[in-house]
């Protein structure tokens, strides 16, 4: 094999050139070629691309821009992504194709073939049916990483019902908040399930959560722990139970669906109140997932994919459920924690199942780059043809482990830039794209970027400044559930016929973009993004909070860690076991990820004239960074 080079460009650092070998395989051979083509003619470029999937009726128009920003894709096409995700399958080959591997943290395997995974979705489509859950209910899912989780969602697709999948690590307050908001009358949870050797009482977290949001009618719980739990009668069923009985048979008829309705609907977290309820629809998403993942990752028949994300977020719904499904192809899951019980457990599982593309995220990598080299040394990684990297700029020094530890220098990294909001990879490179450590490099096929000042004008090369995409494309969000003014407000007010991502960004002199992070008071922390305004609300919910403020700051591990600045109501008095129990307060209110790094104890917090909170200068004076303007600095 002829290895990859590195060259030196003295602005950007080290240039890597993939290998002939891998250039030679790649799907796309001509990047600059078919990112023209997509620019000169998009309509007829994504026609093309849907024209590889099956439809129930074909569109009579690929993009109906009259009323923007809200763009209509595919318009009058009659699809369901099950539809490409399993039925077509079914009827090829690929029946017998392994779909699903999964491992659980404890060690237990499963597996299921096109034919076995289609089988159960059926059956649990069929459950969900007889409980009267119809086309356009959202049905809210609240699971950890197991089979049953993309089983579950898949059945929701297939007949018409948006699905809410709420992450694992969240707690009571953030599925209590997402059940009221989506009017869920369906839940489906477990028992638990297993992080680092403990189990993490899901079913306990969902009663709580049912107690304050009274909408939920009926629970669907899945054995997963073996655990004593709570079961209301009337209301909580076992999953394994209803699969048992002859209503649950093993036919059920997919849903033909408008390309425009809703698939399902994910929140992410907002710079302001609650969380935002992104909408995604069948025909568009359904196309862009399945492009993005071809044409990035190169997935071929025999590969052994792995995202090793979770089916809570975006990535998850993209890139383990729905992106593998539509491209037929093997995808490995995984429960638990990479460290558990020892940190090799990532690269014996790559090991054992010949992985050959592994897509996570820049804190695992540093995570498990912190114990060394010596543990990945010792395993076999050369099944390993492609890397992934998500959720967060990837720093050049993690991306050089990633790449000469992990990919033995063999596999080029793919570091793709997106966001819940956009469906699907925007800014990435391909197998053939020479890497330059910490940039996503270009956009993808039909996206049209600009980095751009205040008023909408593009920056020079080297210089910061907001990231907007200038045409609609497939995958994009239509809307926020229930709330249009919020989604225009949110993402195109500022440069009106741009939609704005809400982070800085800058190009060089090739071309490459560079992410910088994000403009607004979201902190991204592991990669999942976090308003500051939950962290807040959950933290003044404490009876000795009177005010309080969240910072992102940097974290060798986690990318950013949250501080929180409180002020004691009368009557408290500061101490380091007051700062733990408002640590662990925020951790059961909205999910162990939230939890503040530290929490500091003030007078006062740093607001302008007209009340708002100075995060920015909260977190230059943590830094010792410059302060900038304060002007508007009430005191």
């Amino acid at each position: 094999m002829v290895q990859p080079t590195a060259v030196k460009n003295e602005m950007e650092g080290d240039v890597y050139h993939p290998s002939a070998e891998v250039v030679s395989e790649a799907y796309i051979q001509d990047y600059d070629k078919m990112y023209q083509r997509s620019m000169d003619d998009p309509e007829d470029f994504w026609a093309d691309l849907a024209g590889e999937l099956d439809w129930y009726k074909k569109w009579d128009q690929v993009l109906d821009d009259s009323n923007p920003p809200f763009y209509k894709w595919f318009v009058g096409g009659k699809t369901n992504i099950i539809q490409n995700a399993l039925d077509r399958h079914v009827k090829t080959y690929r029946k017998n194709k392994l779909a699903l591997v999964w491992e659980g943290e404890p060690g237990d395997v499963r597996t299921f073939s096109y034919f076995a995974l289609n089988r159960e979705v059926c059956k649990f489509a069929n459950l969900l049916r007889s409980m009267g859950v119809e086309k356009g209910d959202i049905v809210t899912i609240y699971l950890p990483r197991i089979p049953e989780q993309v089983i579950a969602m898949l059945a929701c697709a297939k007949i018409g019902a948006p699905h809410s999948v709420v992450y694992g690590g969240f707690s009571v307050e953030a599925l209590a908040e997402r059940i009221e908001d989506a009017e869920s009358r369906v839940l489906i949870t477990a028992d638990g399930g297993w992080l680092r050797g403990k189990i993490v009482k899901l079913k306990d977290i969902a009663d709580e959560a049912m107690a304050r949001q009274p909408t939920i009618e009926s629970c669907i719980v899945i054995k997963r722990t073996g655990q004593e739990i709570y079961m209301e009668a009337g209301r909580d069923y076992w999953y394994d139970e209803l699969m048992g009985l002859p209503i649950s048979n093993s036919q059920s008829e997919t849903v033909q669906m408008d390309a425009e309705d809703p698939l399902f609907i994910l929140y992410t977290s907002g710079t302001t109140g609650r969380p935002k309820g992104v909408v995604h629809t069948h025909g568009g998403y359904m196309v862009y997932t399945y492009s993005t993942l071809k044409c990035v990752f190169d997935i071929k028949d025999e590969d052994r994919w792995w995202c090793a994300a979770d089916p809570g977020w975006i990535t998850g719904h993209s890139y383990i459920v729905y992106g593998p499904l539509l491209n037929g192809a093997t995808s490995f899951m995984y429960e638990g924690a990479p460290t558990h019980p020892y940190p090799n457990r990532w690269w014996k599982m790559i090991e054992n199942y010949g992985i050959t593309i592994l897509y996570t995220a820049p804190t695992a990598i540093r995570g498990l780059m912190r114990f060394g080299d010596a543990w990945a040394n010792r395993h076999d990684l050369s099944s390993l043809r492609l890397l992934g990297s998500v959720g967060e700029p990837i720093n050049p020094e993690a991306w050089r482990w990633y790449y000469q530890v992990v990919g033995k220098e063999r596999s080029p990294i793919m570091d793709t830039w997106w966001q819940t909001e956009t469906g699907g990879f925007m800014i990435t490179p391909l197998p053939i794209t020479p890497l330059k450590p910490g940039s996503a490099t270009k956009p993808f096929f039909g996206i049209d970027v600009e980095v751009v000042d205040e008023e909408g004008e593009v920056v020079p090369p080297g210089e910061e400044g907001y990231l907007v995409v200038k045409k609609p494309w497939p995958g994009m969000l239509r809307t926020i559930y229930r709330d249009p003014e919020r989604y225009q407000q949110q993402y195109w007010e500022k440069f009106k016929t741009k939609y704005q991502t809400g982070d800085s960004a800058r190009r060089d002199k090739d071309g490459y973009l560079w992410i910088i992070g994000r403009m607004d008071d979201v902190i991204k922390v592991s990669g999942y993004r976090l308003g500051t305004a939950e962290v807040e609300s959950a933290l003044v919910s404490h009876p000795a909070v009177a005010e309080a403020a969240a910072i992102g700051l940097p974290h060798d591990i986690k990318g950013n860690a949250i501080h929180a600045y409180v002020i004691l109501r009368s009557g408290y008095e500061q101490s380091e076991k007051l700062g733990d129990e408002l640590r662990q307060h925020v951790g059961h209110e909205i999910g162990p990820i939230a939890k503040p790094e530290q929490v500091g104890f003030v007078e006062s917090l740093p607001k302008t004239r007209s009340g708002k909170i100075m995060r920015r200068l909260l977190r230059a004076r943590a830094l010792g960074e410059p302060e900038g303007d304060i002007s508007t600095l009430e005191d």
